[in-house]
């Protein structure tokens, strides 16, 4: 006997065996190509995990409490100006409103 690989064959001297040997020499020697593969989708799937966790601390953390503040203040300031119209009869109009809404978001950016 002598070990080819990781298979143990029996060397005889007929023909019909050295064909065996050929058709086992055809077969795969190891199912390493298969197993490469699921490694690296395993890791392709790891990584998108992996950024799919880093986008949502993103959201939860950055985006969410800006635009609540942002959003918040806005609703803020105008229910302010509807609440002093109906009880004290006061007119509130803003003069600049793309320095107001700019102003805004640099007051909810500030304290983030």
């Amino acid at each position: 006997m002598s070990g080819y690989g990781s298979f143990v064959i029996p060397v005889t001297g007929s023909s019909s065996d050295d064909d065996d040997i050929d058709d086992i020499d055809s077969l795969p020697s190891s199912p390493s190509d298969v197993l490469s593969e699921t490694d690296s989708e395993s890791d392709a799937q790891r990584e998108w995990e992996e950024s799919l966790e880093q986008l949502q601390l993103m959201l939860t953390m950055v985006i969410v409490p800006f635009a609540g503040k942002f959003l918040g203040r806005k609703f803020a300031y105008w229910s302010w100006a509807r609440y002093m119209e109906w009880a004290h009869n006061v007119e509130i109009r803003w003069t600049n409103k793309t320095a107001f809404a700019a102003a805004g978001a640099v007051e909810a950016a500030a304290t983030l």
